[in-house]
């Protein structure tokens, strides 16, 4: 496999996947083509390469900076805008989760509480209800308390040892 083969079967991939994990096809795509290139890249060089249009790009690559995982870069001489990728996997990968626990895993444990939290009015349909999702509640809580501390730590020794483990 040559290198544009390789190259185009990374971003496809990396696009399907994204929207395995809840972000649409092309904002994955942007983000694997700024992750493998060695320099930044404009706006125009992400939309060429990647055939999409100006306000699909732009869109995207603003939620990719929210999200903290890609910045504007400025180039000496240049008046265009330029975008690089976080390029540390293991940053990467903590920034990631760090924003997927605050998206998706809080909002989620706030509607669990407030489930779990109803009042029993001694039916077993309602004790049910209160007794499975106060389970979920404890699980995810836990699971996010777990990771979070993980991703907080600062990157020493026994944090790489224990995301190594983990993989």
């Amino acid at each position: 496999m040559k290198y544009q083969e390789a190259k185009d079967k990374f971003i496809n991939t990396w696009g399907s996947l994204g929207t395995l994990w809840g972000i649409n096809k092309a904002m994955a795509q942007i983000h694997a083509l700024l992750f493998i290139s060695p320099e930044p890249l404009s706006m125009e060089d992400v939309m060429e390469e990647l055939h999409i249009s100006r306000g699909n790009t732009s869109m995207n690559l603003r939620q990719l900076i929210e999200w903290g995982i890609v910045y504007k870069t400025s180039i000496a001489g240049e008046r265009k805008e330029y975008f690089s990728s976080e390029k540390d996997v293991q940053e990467l990968g903590r920034i990631i989760a760090k924003e997927r626990s605050r998206r998706e895993i809080r909002p989620t444990l706030r509607i669990l509480k407030e489930v779990c939290s109803i009042k029993d009015d001694g039916t077993v349909k309602t004790q049910e209800l209160i007794k499975k999702t106060k389970e979920l509640y404890d699980l995810a809580d836990t699971a996010d308390t777990i990771m979070n501390k993980i991703v907080n730590q600062e990157q020493n020794w026994l944090t790489k040892t224990l995301v190594k483990l983990i993989k």
